[in-house]
C-alpha cells in the first residue's frame, strides 16, 4: 500500500470542517420558515376573499409559507358551476371535497367527488370542476409548487365578475395557465 503523504491528509482533514459548514450557512440565508396555523372558517391572512366578485375562498397555506413549494385553498360553492376547463403546465392541482358533491374531469376521466374524496390532476393534464350539489360544497384545493397562483387569486379577488373570453384567457396565461374550453355542462 502507498503512503499518502502527511501534508495531503492534513489539507484534506483541514477542508471537511469547512464542507460541513456549507449547510449550515445556507440554510441561515434561506427564507425564515414558520408554522401556519388557520382556525376553521378563517384565512391564513384573516380575510375572506371572493374571487370574481362572489366566490369565497379562504388560504389555509400560502406559498409564503412553503417557500413556493405549495398553495392550499378552501373553496366554498354556494352555486352549482365552476371554472372553464384549463391547463396547469408547471403545477398538480389535488381537490379533497369536504362537503357536498362535485363531478371533475381529469383528462379523459370524469369523476362524482362527494365528502371525503379526493383526485389529483397531473400537470400538463386538462381538467375542469364543477359544484354539482344542493345546498354548500366545500373543497380543498392544493397547488404543489405554488407558481403564480398566489397572485392569481389576489388579482381574481379584484374583479367583480369573470371576464369574458379573451380577458379571462389572459388572467389565467398571466398566472402561468391556459384556458382550452367551457366551464363543465352539468346537464
Amino acid at each position: 500500500m502507498e503512503s499518502v503523504p502527511r501534508r495531503t491528509v492534513l489539507r484534506t482533514a483541514l477542508s471537511l470542517p469547512l464542507l460541513g459548514a456549507l449547510p449550515l450557512m445556507a440554510a441561515e440565508t434561506a427564507p425564515a420558515r414558520r408554522v401556519a396555523s388557520v382556525p376553521a372558517d378563517q384565512d391564513r391572512f384573516g380575510q375572506r376573499r371572493k374571487v370574481f366578485g362572489g366566490l369565497p375562498i379562504d388560504v389555509k397555506v400560502s406559498a409564503r409559507d412553503s417557500a413556493g413549494g405549495l398553495l392550499i385553498i378552501e373553496q366554498i360553492d354556494d352555486h352549482k358551476g365552476g371554472p372553464p376547463r384549463h391547463v396547469h403546465p408547471e403545477q398538480d392541482e389535488w381537490f379533497h371535497v369536504i362537503q357536498g358533491t362535485y363531478v371533475l374531469e381529469v383528462g379523459e376521466e370524469r369523476f362524482r367527488l362527494v365528502d371525503g374524496d379526493s383526485v389529483l390532476a397531473p400537470r400538463g393534464l386538462p381538467h375542469v370542476w364543477a359544484h354539482a350539489g344542493e345546498g354548500t360544497g366545500r373543497m380543498l384545493i392544493a397547488f404543489q409548487p405554488a407558481g403564480k397562483m398566489d397572485a392569481f387569486f389576489d388579482a381574481a379577488t379584484r374583479l367583480q365578475g369573470i371576464p369574458a373570453g379573451a380577458e379571462l384567457a389572459q388572467l389565467f396565461r398571466e398566472h402561468g395557465m391556459e384556458v382550452l374550453g367551457p366551464p363543465l355542462s352539468l346537464e
